[in-house]
């Protein structure tokens, strides 16, 4: 094989690698969200570096989060109350050595009545390192926040 072949060749290849390689992650992540509503943080964990960075804005679930045991007790709050979340789009660019992540969500909280008590979209953006997120940060109206705690504190006092 000649050198113009083999170059256009490895030409084509790097095109098509982070094209694949995003592809792969988004499917990765819709996979991991899927099981997420379905209770099982393990894949989320998983793919969590050690020392992973978690800071989801105002509220009571505000915190800067530091490992990985911190972030697992905060998604284990967000599953026990009943919070799920859909994702809408996720974008993904960059080699695997520096990925950005960006995931446009809705979230609800379905009242034990059957209304819902709760609706927020937000994004989380975040920076995977070989495919471990490292750090990531929650966009979303924080006003709509308050009411979701005040309605988990009534609800917490009448059980």
């Amino acid at each position: 094989m000649d050198s113009a072949r083999i170059l256009r060749w490895a030409a084509l290849l790097g095109l098509a690698f982070p094209t694949l390689y995003a592809f792969a992650l988004r499917l990765l992540f819709l996979r991991i969200l899927a099981r997420q509503r379905a209770g099982d943080i393990g894949p989320l964990l998983a793919r969590l570096a050690p020392d992973v960075h978690f800071f989801p804005g105002e509220s009571s679930w505000a915190a800067d989060l530091r490992g990985r045991e911190a972030v697992e007790a905060w998604e284990r709050r967000f599953l026990a109350v009943g919070l799920e979340l859909e994702p809408r789009e996720i974008l993904v660019s960059g080699p695997p050595w520096n990925t950005k992540i960006a995931l446009h969500f809705d979230d609800h909280l379905i009242g034990e009545t059957g209304e819902r008590v709760y609706e927020n979209r937000g994004v989380i953006f975040g920076t995977a390192v070989w495919g471990k997120l490292k750090h990531f940060v929650v966009y979303e109206d924080t006003q709509k926040l308050g009411p979701l705690d005040e309605y988990l504190e009534r609800a917490e006092a009448a059980a």
